[in-house]
């Protein structure tokens, strides 16, 4: 596991605290994990939802759904799209 440094404003970590009192974290580390797999289940329910938009608009692709997603980096398209 890596181990990263980064600043947080007095009200974040309120939050973490709160989060590592009520029991919904384990410590401060989990609480940001928590955080980060949050961020990145948003990314890839918005991702369905404009995958979904665009099918309805007739914006499909055709071939094997294993070959189109080979090579695709996780979230790749998400931070192209706004």
């Amino acid at each position: 596991m890596v181990t990263i440094s980064v600043p947080i404003t007095p009200k974040q970590e309120r939050f973490i605290q709160a989060l590592v009192k009520s029991g919904r974290a384990a410590n401060k580390a989990h609480a940001v994990r928590l955080g980060i797999d949050a961020l990145a289940e948003d990314a890839t329910f918005a991702s369905l939802q404009r995958s979904l938009q665009e099918a309805r608009e007739g914006k499909t692709l055709y071939g094997n759904p294993s070959e189109l997603i080979k090579g695709v980096a996780p979230f790749a398209d998400y931070s192209t799209r706004k």
